[in-house]
């Protein structure tokens, strides 16, 4: 496990770097971009990363504040999610383009994104083989962005407010598209289940556990498993060894 630098796509973040998990073996396996919370690549992150490559995925997570940090690129992050277009999507495409020109990578790419990262999988999916999306907003144009999307695993915490509508409206955009898909909603989850450890500052922690957000393990169990088999039949399986 590692951090990496990230050649940049034109319009891309400048010193772009991001944290490298590979499997254990010689490879080569199929690759995953991890797209991050709003908090940024942190432990959680890190810990998903170093999940997927347990999995025998070589995966990638892009640092998409490379260029300032969370202070200075948060707004502008959210607000290409929120839009479409930034230089977020370029700093996406130069972490997919990693993996598919590594010798290492089988040339299988997916995405998985958290949160702020979920919003950007959705965005991503005519750009790679198959897309995990963990309480993310869909788009507003929704039905159109899925239309030839590629396989989707979804999965929200219906105790997430303003996500609650969230998993119906992709659900029925993705049935609509006739796009492969595996949407969940877990009645006792909340946003960020699948995090081992709280996230966020400390001084907002307080405020999130009143929200219902944070980890919640039998539903992440249940996550992970369905991610896991999802990749493994349109990725391929992962080889660890």
């Amino acid at each position: 496990m590692t951090e990496i630098e990230i050649t940049p796509e034109p319009g891309g973040s400048q010193g772009l770097h991001g944290y490298l998990a590979t499997p254990d073996g010689q490879g080569p396996w199929p690759g995953v971009v991890l797209i991050h919370e709003a908090w940024g690549v942190d432990e959680n992150m890190r810990a998903h990363a170093d999940r997927l490559a347990r999995m025998g995925y070589l995966t990638l997570a892009p640092d998409l504040y490379s260029q300032g940090g969370a202070r200075k690129c948060l707004v502008s992050t959210m607000r290409a999610m929120l839009t479409g277009r930034g230089r977020a999507f370029a700093d996406l495409e130069a972490a997919r383009r990693y993996l598919v020109a590594s010798d290492r990578c089988t040339g299988k790419v997916g995405a998985i994104g958290f949160c702020m990262g979920g919003g950007f999988a959705l965005l991503t999916v005519h750009s790679h083989d198959a897309v995990a999306v963990n309480y993310g907003f869909p788009p507003r144009n929704v039905d159109e962005v899925m239309a030839g999307a590629c396989p989707v695993v979804a999965s929200y915490g219906a105790l997430d407010t303003p996500l609650r509508s969230a998993p119906a409206r992709l659900e029925a955009a993705l049935t609509k598209a006739g796009v492969v898909h595996d949407v969940k909603q877990y009645q006792k989850a909340g946003h960020s289940f699948l995090n081992e450890t709280e996230s966020g500052p400390g001084w907002l922690r307080p405020l999130l556990r009143a929200q219902h957000a944070g980890p919640e393990p039998a539903a992440a169990a249940d996550g992970w498993r369905r991610i896991e088999a999802f990749f493994a039949e349109h990725l391929g399986a992962g080889e660890s060894s």
